[in-house]
């Protein structure tokens, strides 16, 4: 299969399993991406089976609203049943690179709410080390070049995302040529950068299940 087949196949199934745990006051978080994307096509056809869904970003809850979906502030929402979203890269822990679309500090914060967090991906995004896909971090514009000095002392070569704003009105920064050995510990000590919303690393926090696309079919991975 094709990577847009292995996409629409994870989205598929993640919708097998996230629809028996639903209710209709159930709340369903959904990420940012091509894979997230395939995602929302498949929750359109049982948008009356729960409540609403919040949006890890703008693009997302104009695609959840298209499809005649309720998008709320997660701030009106009383809990998470299950957030859905795709991955840059995973390790066999779960633990993830995400931001790659720039949407990684919303996308992270509906991560902390969920009750359950369903990472979708293709088997190219399956590696045994993070840090072969650029790791984005969120920055203060005004901290640009302090954060970059910060990043250096820590062993990465950041690149300035040109003409990205994030929809929280902050910019990007790439951290090239980095092999994440422990990324709870790296995630922490980026976020501890003074000027740094956050990172896109999702080691704290990790996904509970994978539903990973490959060519013999969709696997459910668990942290192992």
């Amino acid at each position: 299969m094709n990577q847009d087949a292995l996409k629409q196949a994870v989205a598929r199934a993640a919708l097998d399993y996230i629809a028996p745990r639903l209710d209709h006051n159930a709340i369903v978080g959904v990420g940012t991406g091509s894979t997230a994307a395939f995602f929302i096509e498949a929750l359109a056809q049982i948008k009356g089976h729960f409540e609403a869904a919040v949006a890890s970003s703008e693009a997302t809850a104009s695609q959840l609203q298209a499809h005649g979906i309720p998008v709320y502030d997660l701030n009106s929402a009383d809990a998470v049943a299950v957030y859905v979203d795709g991955a840059d890269e995973t390790n066999p822990r779960l633990e993830l690179i995400k931001g790659g679309g720039a949407a990684l500090t919303r996308e992270k914060i509906i991560a902390a709410v969920a009750e359950e967090f369903v990472c979708i991906a293709d088997q190219s995004k399956w590696v045994e080390c993070l840090g072969q896909f650029p790791l984005p971090v969120e920055v203060i514009p005004m901290a640009r070049s302090h954060v970059a000095r910060e990043l250096v002392k820590l062993g990465g070569d950041p690149v300035y995302r040109q003409e990205c704003e994030t929809d929280n009105g902050n910019i990007i920064i790439d951290v090239h040529n980095m092999r994440i050995e422990d990324p709870r510990q790296l995630e922490t000590a980026i976020n501890q950068i003074t000027g740094v919303v956050t990172n896109g690393l999702f080691a704290h926090r990790p996904a509970d299940l994978l539903l990973l696309g490959t060519d013999q079919g969709v696997e459910q991975v668990r942290a192992g």
